[in-house]
């Protein structure tokens, strides 16, 4: 946390509102120094005192304490590795059950239409694979879950891929 940004999220949320340090700290039971401080980043308020503090600011804590950055709050965390798996599953679909039979070829067909693409060939091309292992992750980040970037260095082989996923990590609060 940056007491700094904290402070500074604390002043333009008070002068939003037309507040004075002085009318802050009446509202809170606080000197207007207190207040004061804050604002500098001297000091945090205290911990008894942040949710009327929010309250008093028309704001959440963390939006405060984050200086009006985005807290991220993923949805779960996923490995790359997870995500190979999880499109070896339907090679090996198509391997038990038969490239023929109906559930596989409609699974092959739904993401070959909604990706505009063909997946069985990434079952036999690694840099086809690579691209919708990458995919799958972008996918993933976006839904809101957390991939570790250091297991994106060490999975992509292919630059391209890597940097890709990578920028994406970045897009969404993960470096």
């Amino acid at each position: 946390m940056d007491m700094q940004k904290a402070g500074s999220q604390i002043a333009t949320l008070r002068k939003g509102r037309r507040l004075t340090q002085n009318d802050l700290g009446e509202r809170l039971g606080v000197s207007f120094q207190a207040v004061s401080k804050w604002e500098r980043g001297e000091t945090l308020p205290d911990t008894a005192l942040l949710l009327d503090l929010a309250e008093a600011l028309e704001t959440t804590v963390d939006f405060i304490l984050t200086g009006g950055e985005r807290a991220m709050a993923y949805k779960g965390k996923i490995t790359v590795r997870d995500m190979a798996e999880g499109l070896r599953c339907l090679e090996n679909m198509g391997r038990l059950l038969g490239r023929d039979n109906l559930i596989y070829r409609h699974a092959v067909q739904g993401i070959n239409d909604g990706m505009n693409t063909d997946i069985e060939a990434a079952f036999t091309d690694s840099h086809i694979f690579e691209c919708f292992v990458a995919e799958a992750v972008i996918q993933n980040l976006k839904a809101g879950a957390y991939v570790d970037s250091t297991d994106v260095k060490l999975y992509f082989k292919e630059e391209r891929f890597r940097s890709i996923v990578l920028a994406q990590c970045e897009k969404h609060g993960i470096r």
